[in-house]
């Protein structure tokens, strides 16, 4: 219930999903300084590959007819807050198709809020003790929620959790991860907003 968590009350800035995307796009093409962390050369660098990946989203992912209808028969207005950072891979996969599936029915205002300057409101919606973005929360006008959804597609959930059981290193199942994304263009995306969405109405 967000209307009884302060958290929510002190959100240090929100953004639309084209200033979130500008931001990103911002600081990913701004030059690092010579002094710098590997840590934050990593964290760029991810920023570079995201913004690519955001494009290409951006460009490929439509909205099905099924997702629409059911999109169209919300009648009362939802809040998606989406948690996440610029540098988060699953974000970049699945943050452009959320913004184009919000934008069907006006009923829906999308919101986006930086995990790292929110851990008051993050740690509400921990994955398994771990604060895993992106995390969608829907809420309706007075805070209450309605249903959640991240930080990934079940599918992509289950092949991390395989990968990681058979001790594949980080970057191999990073790789595997994106293939998979690749592979299935946002249709498990669809798939679970749709069974969301679907019950979010009859109740």
């Amino acid at each position: 219930m967000k209307s009884s968590t302060p958290a929510w009350n002190k959100i240090e800035q929100s953004f639309s999903y084209q200033e979130f995307f500008n931001k990103v796009q911002a600081e990913a093409l701004q030059p690092l300084p010579g002094a710098i962390s590997s840590d934050d050369n990593k964290l760029h660098e991810y920023k570079k590959l995201n913004l690519q990946r955001m494009k290409r989203i951006e460009k490929t992912f439509h909205v099905s007819e099924e997702l629409e209808q059911t999109l169209l028969s919300i009648k009362y207005p939802q809040l998606w807050t989406i948690i996440t950072e610029g540098w988060c891979g699953d974000s970049a996969q699945n943050l452009p198709a959320i913004a184009k599936i919000a934008k069907v029915n006006l009923v829906i205002k999308l919101q986006i809020i930086e995990r790292d300057n929110n851990l008051e409101i993050m740690d509400l919606y921990l994955t398994n003790g771990t604060r895993s973005i992106p995390m969608l929360i829907s809420s309706d006008t007075d805070g209450n929620e309605i249903f959640r959804w991240g930080p990934r597609p079940k599918e992509a959930q289950q092949l991390v959790n395989r990968l990681k059981s058979e001790g594949i290193e980080h970057d191999k199942f990073i790789e595997q991860l994106h293939l998979w994304y690749a592979k299935n263009k946002g249709i498990a995306l669809e798939m679970e907003f749709i069974n969301l969405l679907s019950t979010s109405v009859k109740n």
